[in-house]
């Protein structure tokens, strides 16, 4: 994906002469050189100067009104809404395929070198401007990595990149919902086990064996059921430690999730219907000049009152619909904003969302294992009585034993006539 135009920070000590940002709070430029900040404590971005004591209100920045709203890459006066101060930066250039708006004032047309429109968002075109540095440049951050849309792979049209850190989300808790049913599965696999292994132990096969071997025999059998006793502990650990937390972080994830989405959604549909009604606007005022000329072009050839009053008539309406265009410029201009805003605060939440879902994950993988190496070493304790036991069998010993018990008397030898 490529990097979101207009992340720029201020050029050094541009900040620190005019005032100085409370702790955790960066400035930035939006692609328009309009001044924003990001609390990169809390990712809030507010494009009001945070005051460096509480319950003060924050002065205007020195660039902060010093330009008005813009559409397509220009001010609703005409201007070229390009930053203004981006020089001596190291930095990389966003691309995305070019849409033209078409021109926010009657008279000035927009050429599509100068814009690009992302997400029906328009930022100037990156050959038009200079470099920018991300937002975070020494990260992959989401923030500057999809703000454009990419083809999807059956190239049936495109993705917008918000949608994209979206299905990355939704399947990460998809992923997470996989891994709480294999352990639901093996806490089943070790049940099971565990049951098996205490009705092996009361068999009885093999009960009648005597003497020290029969003393291990009967160890071997006794192991069983203390490993079925470990196997159920495991188990049991593996619901409460593992399984559980892995659901129950995922119902809040899906929470938080569902804040992200519905809110992001609602300002980009609210952000194309401006966008369709600065179009719409733009072709009606197209027409209303265009009829305006004729009138002007028939009463050059045939002065009438009729004539006169359908050119007056056809400026009213030229006059009207560009008044209607600048009011939908205004609009579009402050649903635009608004979404720039909540973009940069929804992608440094979605990111932080991801390092939580990931470290977490990581962290009961890291308990699975633990209580793995526990159970073995107390499997392996099962079976060292029996080890002792097996050292200590001694035939001749066990054959006086049973002599002992068992004998029916002493060979005598024959007396023999000679």
């Amino acid at each position: 994906m490529c990097p979101k135009p207009g992340m720029v920070p201020p050029p050094p000590g541009e900040e620190s002469q005019t005032f100085v940002l409370p702790p955790g709070w960066q400035s930035y430029l939006s692609p328009q050189g309009r001044r924003y900040y990001v609390n990169t404590a809390t990712n809030e971005t507010t494009w009001e100067r945070p005051s460096s004591s509480p319950g003060i209100p924050a002065s205007p920045g020195p660039h902060r009104s010093s330009l008005p709203p813009t559409v397509n890459g220009y001010h609703t006066s005409g201007t070229p809404a390009h930053p203004p101060e981006t020089a001596h930066m190291s930095v990389r250039k966003s691309t995305g395929d070019s849409q033209n708006l078409g021109s926010s004032s009657p008279g000035k047309k927009q050429s599509k070198e100068n814009t690009i429109t992302i997400n029906c968002v328009t930022f100037p075109h990156p050959d038009t401007m200079p470099e920018q540095q991300l937002l975070k440049p020494t990260e992959w951050s989401y923030c500057d990595y999809f703000w454009a849309d990419k083809k999807d792979p059956q190239g049936n049209g495109t993705v917008a990149g918000f949608e994209l850190l979206l299905q990355k989300q939704l399947k990460g808790k998809q992923m997470q919902k996989e891994m709480s049913e294999f352990i639901r599965e093996r806490i089943k696999i070790e049940e099971e086990y565990a049951k098996n292994l205490a009705k092996l132990s009361q068999n009885s096969l093999a009960a009648q064996e005597e003497g020290s071997l029969g003393e291990a025999w009967a160890q071997v059998k006794k192991s069983l059921a203390d490993e079925a006793e470990v196997h159920l502990k495991f188990s049991a650990k593996l619901h409460s430690e593992v399984e559980r937390p892995l659901m129950n972080f995922r119902e809040n994830f899906k929470k938080d999730m569902k804040k992200c989405d519905h809110h992001i959604a609602d300002l980009r549909k609210q952000l194309s219907s401006r966008y369709a009604a600065v179009e719409k606007a733009r072709k009606a005022l197209t027409e209303r000049q265009r009829d305006l000329e004729m009138k002007t072009q028939q009463l050059e050839i045939k002065l009438s009152n009729k004539t006169e009053e359908d050119i007056k008539k056809a400026r009213r309406k030229s006059t009207q619909a560009g008044d209607d265009l600048m009011r939908c410029v205004d609009l579009y201009n402050q649903a635009q904003s608004k979404w720039f805003e909540e973009m940069v605060t929804t992608t440094l939440e979605l990111e932080r969302l991801e390092v939580e879902r990931v470290e977490m994950i990581r962290q009961h993988l890291c308990q699975y294992t633990q209580l793995r190496h526990e159970t073995d070493m107390f499997n392996q304790s099962t079976v060292e009585p029996v080890d002792q036991l097996l050292r200590k069998v001694d035939p001749a010993k066990d054959r006086e034993l049973w002599v002992r018990e068992h004998k029916t008397g002493n060979i005598r030898p024959v007396d023999m006539e000679i």
